[in-house]
């Protein structure tokens, strides 16, 4: 099992850049853009308590399926850039050597 990831030799390791600063930060944005996109739906039920609306009692739930749908998009998107921030620090490591694969004679290719 200990010669199963045997870096290549003379590799040179890429440093690391924005991907690691992305994802360090992806907890953060996701909190901070969640509890913002969770505004708008507490001001329409503020504004029908307060009676500064005259929409009626079902303005509060549009503004829900709204909300609801932002705050969806939102995670997809962090997801997809979190993933792609993931592919380039993997892609960034060290290469390793595969195992060889011997050829059989009869398999070579003949001049």
């Amino acid at each position: 099992m200990a010669g199963l990831f045997n870096k290549l030799p003379g590799f040179q390791q890429t440093p690391a850049g924005a991907e690691r600063v992305i994802l360090r930060r992806l907890p953060r944005i996701a909190w901070l853009g969640t509890l913002l996109l969770v505004v708008p739906s507490l001001l329409a039920r503020v504004a029908i308590w307060l009676g500064f609306s005259s929409e009626g009692p079902g303005m509060p739930g549009m503004v829900d399926i709204y909300v609801l749908s932002l705050i969806i998009l939102h995670w997809t998107v962090l997801f997809t850039v979190g993933i792609y921030a993931f592919i380039v620090l993997v892609m960034k490591g060290p290469a390793y050597v595969a195992d060889p694969y011997p050829l059989n004679e009869a398999e070579e290719p003949r001049p």
